[in-house]
């Protein structure tokens, strides 16, 4: 994996230190362009997709340089739903065979999420804690779950990705402390908020289940 991560080198170089912890160029290009993904994901804009590939490829690489290999992984997974979501939002149908809008999943639909999660939570954390040497396999897991868990629900346009994002979100910012990626930290911070804002706006404009 060092030999592929190579030519981005010159990106771990430190941007500027924040309460002095370096943060790299590949932070910080990686930030901008997940801001910018939400932002359209907010205005149901396609255009969310390919940021969502570009941000992902470079979390990818400054995860697996921090030993998080959960959410490392979790970033290859990103960038290739990311081209399915991308295909969903331009050509997608839903079960009466219009195009897809933004809708609630509905209260059936939200007890299985919820159950999908809790078995899947346990189940990563289990192979991270035995397969990689990762110092916190559990604390981990739980977001590397619930996000794949987001991003479906995010391809198929359901309002309840909105608030799976503020729980993955507000999980991450300690997680991300807690290895001293500050910037990421502000990051998911503002993903929080932004979650937020995603939540009421898609609210405003869902068709119920």
């Amino acid at each position: 994996m060092e030999s592929l991560l190579q030519p981005l080198q010159p990106l771990f170089g430190t941007a500027f230190a924040v309460w002095s912890s370096p943060v790299t160029w590949l932070e910080l290009v990686a930030f901008v362009l997940a801001v910018a993904m939400v932002v359209f994901n907010i205005r149901v804009n396609p255009m969310g997709w390919p940021l969502a590939i570009a941000s992902s490829l470079l979390y990818f690489a400054l995860f697996w340089n921090s030993r998080l290999y959960g959410e490392a992984t979790l970033q290859v997974f990103f960038a290739v739903v990311a081209l399915w979501g991308w295909w969903q939002w331009l050509r997608g149908t839903q079960a009466d065979g219009g195009a897809l809008r933004v809708r609630d999943l509905g209260p059936r639909g939200r007890l299985a999420a919820l159950l999908l999660l809790l078995a899947a939570w346990p189940a990563t954390g289990l192979f991270l804690k035995h397969a990689t040497d990762t110092d916190v396999p559990w604390w981990d897991a739980f977001p590397t779950a619930a996000s794949v868990l987001g991003q479906w629900l995010l391809g198929r346009k359901y309002v309840e990705n909105w608030p799976t994002w503020v729980v993955v979100n507000a999980v991450s910012v300690g997680l991300f402390a807690y290895k001293g990626l500050w910037l990421t930290v502000l990051l998911y911070a503002v993903f929080v908020a932004m979650s937020l804002a995603g939540w009421r706006a898609w609210k405003r404009i869902a068709v119920p289940a």
